[in-house]
């Protein structure tokens, strides 16, 4: 997998950095990069190992090599030790650690964690489908409040904010016209992110109909599989993870198609994506018959891709962030791709905010 620094071996023409002992492409090597590498690095990003940088895409396996010497020792260390720890002291005597790594959802899937955050902030405070056009930055110093003003397209009203977090695309950041006391602020340093497509096709089989129901998490398609007419990413098998997600005599699959492996196939129409599919879950379950069911959703800008100069886009972002007080970014662009990556992105963004306005306010108070 490419990556920024560390010990890199060159291996027919390409440099493969970070994944010592799995990417030398020695002999009886070869199928733990295609099997287990490829696959992991598709399905956990849509991308594939030698468009990724190793360093900013999986931290940990870059710090575990940096550690260890290689992902492998350092992943067996990491075990061996993570068995010594699984409990914690405490004055009432021992007890389990509760920081545990973990599938969860919720029972009306995971737009239950949006629509109470919605709920939450109420239909006042809750603005939809409204495009940002300008955010101006104008505090002088005598009031801690209302450092920025906000214009939207929905009714190109002007609204008064203590701070911002932004989440939106870098593109479109480049979009808005930011102004830091008059004065226009410019984005022409925000570098060029590029972006990968995924289709995401939902689809049910009757159990009766699937004659190989494998059990487990899922199931991940190494892009050399292609060659045996494979065309998806992978597979969920949402109902085995999760209840109640279909009928009890029903299987629900979750379906990934596109990403660096096959970027115009992720545009495709809804019927042939489901042919696709359907073709790849006969193959692997022996599904038969028509899906019962049938949902999809594109997303043009599925994942950022973080590139071997991804460090010039946090960079850029830091930059961003530095220049205009009280504004702050967050989202998937730096820390990780995963739901659980972004989430901890907005809470540490609004800890941010708390300190900044907590800092303002006592400054002001310290000035009077």
């Amino acid at each position: 997998m490419g990556a920024d620094g560390g010990r890199a071996k060159k291996v027919t023409g390409k440099v493969y950095k970070c994944w010592d002992e799995v990417t030398t492409k020695k002999k009886g090597q070869t199928e733990v990069v295609d099997y287990l590498i490829d696959p992991f690095v598709g399905g956990s990003s849509a991308a594939d190992p030698e468009s990724l940088s190793a360093r900013h895409s999986f931290p940990e396996l870059w710090n575990l090599e940096k550690r260890y010497g290689s992902i492998i020792a350092g992943a067996l260390q990491s075990s061996l030790f993570g068995k010594r720890d699984k409990t914690v002291e405490t004055k009432g005597g021992p007890r389990k650690n509760k920081n545990q790594r973990g599938s969860f959802s919720f029972q009306g899937g995971m737009q239950t964690l949006t629509d109470t955050l919605c709920k939450e902030l109420g239909k006042d405070d809750l603005k939809l489908n409204a495009k940002v056009l300008t955010l101006a930055y104008s505090h002088d110093g005598s009031s801690p409040s209302q450092n920025w003003s906000i214009t939207c397209a929905s009714n190109k009203k002007t609204q008064e904010v203590d701070a911002v977090i932004i989440t939106a695309p870098l593109d479109n950041v480049k979009d808005i016209r930011i102004t830091k006391r008059g004065t226009p602020f410019a984005l022409n340093f925000l570098p060029e992110v590029t972006y990968l497509p995924l289709s995401v096709l939902i689809t049910t089989f009757k159990k009766e109909n699937v004659k190989r129901p494998l059990e487990g998490f899922g199931v991940l398609v190494p892009s050399k599989e292609e060659q045996n007419g494979f065309k998806t990413l992978g597979t969920l098998f949402s109902s085995m993870m999760f209840p109640d997600r279909a009928p009890s005599d029903t299987y629900l699959y979750t379906t990934f198609i596109g990403g660096t492996r096959n970027r115009e196939l992720a545009r495709a129409s809804t019927d042939e994506l489901k042919n696709i599919v359907t073709s790849d879950l006969r193959k692997l379950l022996g599904a038969e018959g028509e899906p019962t069911f049938v949902n999809h959703f594109f997303w043009s800008k599925g994942f950022p891709l973080y590139g071997h100069n991804y460090g010039s886009v946090l960079e850029a972002i830091d930059k961003m962030e530095k220049g205009l007080p009280g504004f702050y970014y967050a989202g998937n662009h730096r820390g990780g791709l995963s739901v659980g990556r972004a989430i901890a992105s907005g809470c540490k963004a609004a800890d941010l905010v708390i300190s900044y306005l907590n800092n303002a306010s006592d400054k002001t108070v310290s000035d009077k």
